[in-house]
């Protein structure tokens, strides 16, 4: 990979060689004054010039095809002549002392003086050819070439050979398109004593240094583990996202024709088919409804209403905010009106100032009502964090849906809902039937991952496994020899209620899991700061205070692992363990 840029690079800098830029008027020709009529020519001149370099350097290769030599030999050779490279960009008077450089130079010369003075595609094919060994022989750029179809694998050097011709080529044609302006400004930068050639210089040097001591090879090695430069990876990666594109848009195809041949229910018929939905039940609190009460009630006859029952501390209720964030932004002028009941699975999720926290973090604009009480979690007779209700015009509950998922399900719904109210009210508007994709999102794999929430207080804390479950108070607690899958593991003292578990001391806790991530429901009245390990190997830390969900381990695939967190000192309060 090293080689493959020096090529490139070294392909372009042969340009500003001291002896070669006077040559670039002739590989410019006329086309700096009628570039229309001599850019054809331009083209045919460095064509073959490409060519004759790669030709000339074969042929250079060729006398050693046949030779047995170790490739640790061809290592050193094309280190030392990279080294000696960087040594001429720092040095530029080094390469004046090496005089076959300048025969060479001389003999190509008359060669080129002949074809310039051929007004014709043999003559402009002459001139490039010439110039191969010219630009070969009069820059030492030129042996990066050499460094870099020495190494054993042939296909390789053919490789790296093909990469400088392209990037000397690409140089010359833009010079010669651009014109004589730049002409100007390349004598500026080609100055052989200048920073832009000795910043080159260090870089080839310590290249070359990476190519003898092998440290090259080290770092592609490590790239290629670390994911990076896989291009199989990357290519797959591509051919999956183009084939789920491709089935999007079909899909969304099918669901615009769906929309269009909708023929929207009676009152008659909905009555016998879906329940009026409840209204919302003495709520505890508003948030983004300038401290104004809201009701479903007032928006029948008049919106389409999402309720969206969620609470902010849960993962998957947090993984579906970025498309209610969406749909708020899409929908809102088109009729949809959301609103979040947040009904609180812990204590410390009932105090607004903490709600309030979290619809500003997670950048929540439409209405938030807080159910302190669960009356309307009970009212629609609920049991899920998240839950989604859509009620259409009439105050009918036309779907529901629980859990995360089915976005695109749930998003053709919102837009049937809104083309009945579109005909009802007999608007003239067009409801929105592209299917959103928002950025942010986090997407499971859920049949991976193989542990569930894990409960801490001992209202629910039948996964402890070396304790007494399901008893409040302190409790002493020791590891075993052995760990159990999904099961939790505490050490030291802790005093459990019924919504979690506090330490009193110096403790740890232990899981084993199944997931890529892990997220721990926690807080500390004055804070802690605690150390996370995953099959004992140091992950993190992470200071612990507010009480809210933290992220404990953030894996780049699915797996079975083992958690532990190292607590120095008393005061945290964990609640959950949830994966995803």
């Amino acid at each position: 990979m090293l080689l493959l840029f020096i090529s490139f690079i070294a392909g372009v800098l042969t340009i500003l060689a001291p002896c070669i830029l006077p040559l670039l008027p002739v590989i410019v020709g006329h086309s700096i004054t009628d570039p229309t009529l001599n850019r054809k020519r331009l083209f045919v001149v460095v064509l073959s010039l490409g060519i004759s370099i790669i030709l000339f350097t074969l042929l250079l290769k060729a006398s050693s095809l046949l030779i047995d030599i170790p490739e640790d030999f061809w290592k050193w050779i094309s280190g030392s002549i990279i080294f000696l490279f960087g040594l001429t960009m720092l040095f530029p008077n080094i390469w004046e002392n090496f005089s076959f450089a300048n025969t060479l130079s001389l003999k190509s010369n008359k060669v080129l003086t002949t074809g310039y003075q051929k007004n014709s595609i043999w003559g402009d094919v002459i001139i490039g050819a010439s110039l191969g060994p010219i630009f070969s022989a009069c820059s030492p750029t030129y042996f990066v070439i050499l460094a870099t179809v020495l190494p054993v694998s042939f296909f390789l050097g053919i490789v790296y050979l093909f990469t400088y011709v392209l990037g000397l080529s690409l140089a010359l044609i833009i010079i010669a398109l651009i014109g004589e302006r730049i002409m100007t400004k390349v004598g500026k930068v080609s100055d052989p004593n200048g920073w832009f050639k000795k910043i080159f210089g260090v870089i080839f040097i310590m290249v070359a240094i990476a190519i003898i001591s092998g440290y090259d090879k080290k770092l592609q090695i490590s790239l290629l583990d670390a994911g990076f430069l896989d291009v199989t990876k990357i290519e797959q990666k591509l051919l999956d996202k183009n084939e789920k594109k491709e089935i999007d848009e079909s899909a969304e195809i099918a669901d615009k024709a769906n929309l269009k041949k909708d023929t929207f229910m009676g009152i008659e018929e909905k009555r016998g088919k879906f329940i009026m939905a409840p209204d919302i039940s003495t709520p505890d609190g508003f948030i983004n409804t300038n401290n104004l009460p809201i009701t479903i009630s007032e928006f029948k006859g008049k919106k389409v209403v999402l309720l969206d029952i969620w609470t902010y501390s849960c993962i998957n209720c947090q993984r579906t905010i970025p498309y209610l964030n969406e749909w708020h932004k899409k929908y809102e002028d088109e009729g949809l009106v959301i609103i979040g009941l947040h009904t609180p699975e812990f204590s410390f999720e009932k105090i607004q100032k903490n709600v309030e926290k979290a619809v500003k973090d997670f950048g929540i604009e439409y209405p938030v009502v807080l159910d302190n009480d669960f009356s309307t979690w009970n009212a629609y007779e609920n049991r899920y964090w998240p839950r989604k209700y859509l009620i259409d015009i009439d105050g009918y509950i036309v779907y529901d849906h629980a859990g995360e998922g089915q976005y695109r399900e749930t998003e053709v719904a919102i837009q049937k809902a809104l083309g009945e109210r579109v005909d009802r009210l007999n608007m003239n508007m067009a409801v929105s039937s592209n299917i959103s994709k928002p950025s942010g999102v986090i997407s499971v794999d859920s049949g991976k991952v193989k542990s569930g929430e894990v409960y801490f207080g001992s209202a629910r804390n039948e996964y402890l496994e070396n304790g007494r479950a399901g008893i409040s108070g302190e409790q002493v607690f020791s590891l075993p020899q052995e760990i159990s899958f999904n099961k939790l593991y505490l050490d030291g003292i802790w005093d459990l209620t019924s919504e979690y578990a506090e330490n009193k001391n110096i403790s740890s806790i232990i899981f084993n899991y199944e997931a890529r991530n892990v997220y721990m429901t926690a807080g500390s009245t004055l804070g802690v700061e605690v150390e996370i390990y995953k099959d004992d190997v140091f992950v993190k830390k992470i200071t612990i205070k507010d009480e809210t969900l933290y992220s404990v381990i953030e894996d780049s695939d699915y797996g079975r692992h083992t958690l532990k967190i190292k607590i120095p000192r008393e005061g945290l309060k964990a609640f959950t363990f949830t994966f995803g």
